[in-house]
């Protein structure tokens, strides 16, 4: 018999079965470490009937932190088949149980005793699944048998992180629970967010290659299909959606409000949208051309107008900054250089803001020309190490030399500086102390967009006094899972990200 089928093929195995008189026992999960918690569960779930399915949650839907699932879904399917309790296995294509229990219509669900206190489920997707088997008329029952943490275990076991993470995550262990560190993150929803900087649209263009042109060295592309994402400070507004109540986006459009409607419909319900339209400037458009089977970017074209603010426009934004910034209690800045802000701008930013985080880019756009050095006294600031040596024009001297250096002529209380794939650096002025994390990202995708994500997460550990090296290890992990997905198509999702924390601190 074969055990390894599809999920279309089990709807009418298990319907062949039931009308045989026969009870259907359907169990769900990741199973990436196989081990005898795993095995006594599946025992006594084939011991309430007949035929025992398992079906597995595909690799792409698995959020258990960096690096997982440890096992692929072809060999995970494999050492289930070859459990003797085990009838029958299939991959789950989809992110719940729902579409398997939907199609099995399992006469029992079974999962594992510690489910039976739904409110400690992260996603909350068991009570979804309660309800999903009361709906074809089956039983949830809960199995009694002794439990092991795969990641608990892969953790202690397995050799999936270099020593300076486990050392990491050893010294965050021994000040924080993961119970504690839910909690204040869940503070986050206390805070009001004001988030300043100019609005991007980020168009990708997928396309397939056709080969060079018969009368020119020049490359030829059809366009398939094209998807728009909000990027820019509108990104950073969306990575905080998940977190706080209470968002403010204060940005600019063009002159003749290109893209609003796409903006205020992309924009989550607790995000206020307040904005100027700069004269003579379209809203900005960053179209990137991809090669749709690696989506492989190919090459950028920019619609952009970096003139700094006329008079005009640059007093009706400072009377914006003046009546926003002191009702909300965490400033962030992300200055792309396109010339939202003056240094008059600037300057009340720094005098009024309770708590000011900041990100000046460097970019293709403004490379040789943008500058932090019109921001003074900030609390947080985030760049990565070419954007460090571009400030400080040095390319020879350490990092953390550098870090100092920028960290105490700016009064910059923490800096903190990313290195891509080698992860990032933290330094506290008033301790003296430097802090590091490694990256985690797992499958690179496409890098922008990170360092917003990064910038979101860890302004606002800082914000409510986070230990530094848990600020960073947040902020890595939201950075981590921008990279894994195209440009700013997806936001920080605060479910994923605390189920990644819970099976790191396993």
């Amino acid at each position: 018999m074969k055990k390894i089928v599809t999920l279309e093929h089990l709807s009418k195995i298990s319907s062949k079965h039931k009308n045989k008189g026969k009870k259907v026992v359907l169990c769900h999960g990741v199973f990436d470490l196989l081990h005898i918690g795993h095995i006594k569960h599946f025992k006594e779930a084939k011991s309430f009937g007949d035929i025992l399915i398992v079906t597995l949650t595909a690799d792409k839907f698995v959020n258990k932190g960096p690096n997982r699932p440890v096992f692929n879904e072809n060999l995970r399917l494999e050492f289930i088949a070859a459990l003797s309790a085990v009838d029958y296995v299939a991959l789950n294509k989809s992110k719940t149980a729902i579409n398997p229990i939907n199609k099995i219509k399992p006469n029992i669900y079974c999962k594992g005793h510690d489910y039976k206190k739904n409110q400690d489920d992260l996603s909350g997707q068991i009570k979804h699944e309660i309800n999903a088997v009361k709906k074809i008329k089956g039983e949830i029952i809960y199995t009694n048998s002794i439990i092991f943490s795969s990641s608990k275990l892969i953790n202690q076991h397995v050799d999936l992180y270099p020593n300076s993470h486990k050392l990491l995550l050893k010294q965050i262990k021994k000040k924080y629970k993961f119970s504690q560190i839910k909690k204040l993150i869940d503070n986050f929803k206390k805070l009001k967010i004001l988030v300043i900087g100019e609005t991007i649209i980020d168009k990708y263009i997928f396309c397939e290659a056709l080969g060079k042109s018969s009368k020119e060295p020049v490359l030829v592309m059809r366009d398939i299909k094209d998807e728009e994402y909000l990027g820019g400070a509108a990104a950073i507004s969306r990575h905080l959606s998940e977190f706080c109540k209470k968002i403010t986006l204060l940005s600019m459009v063009g002159e003749k409000g290109e893209f609003l409607n796409t903006i205020r419909q992309k924009l989550p319900s607790n995000i206020t949208f307040k904005y100027i339209k700069k004269k003579n400037s379209p809203t900005i458009l960053k179209k990137r051309f991809l090669d749709s089977v690696s989506n492989n970017k190919v090459f950028g074209v920019y619609s952009i107008n970096d003139d700094n603010l006329d008079f005009k426009n640059e007093k009706l934004f400072n009377d914006l900054l003046k009546k926003n910034i002191l009702s909300h209690d965490l400033v962030i800045v992300s200055d792309y250089g396109h010339g939202l802000i003056s240094k008059k701008s600037s300057n009340i930013i720094c005098k009024m803001s309770k708590y000011l985080a900041l990100n000046a880019q460097v970019n293709a756009a403004n490379v040789g020309y943008h500058s932090m050095l019109k921001y003074q006294q900030v609390d947080c600031v985030i760049i990565n190490v070419t954007e460090l040596r571009h400030e400080l024009r040095d390319k020879k001297s350490e990092v953390e030399s550098l870090m100092k250096k920028l960290a105490n002529g700016r009064k910059i209380n923490n800096l903190i500086v990313t290195k891509g794939k080698l992860g990032s650096i933290i330094y506290n002025r008033t301790s003296k102390k430097f802090s590091y994390c490694d990256g985690y990202a797992h499958k690179v995708v496409d890098k922008i967009g990170a360092g917003d994500a990064m910038l979101s997460m860890v302004s606002l550990c800082l914000k409510l006094n986070f230990d530094k090296k848990l600020a960073l290890l947040i902020g890595s992990l939201a950075a981590a899972h921008s990279v894994e997905t195209i440009g700013n198509k997806e936001s920080v999702n605060k479910i994923n990200l605390l189920k990644s924390l819970d099976h790191l601190l396993k």
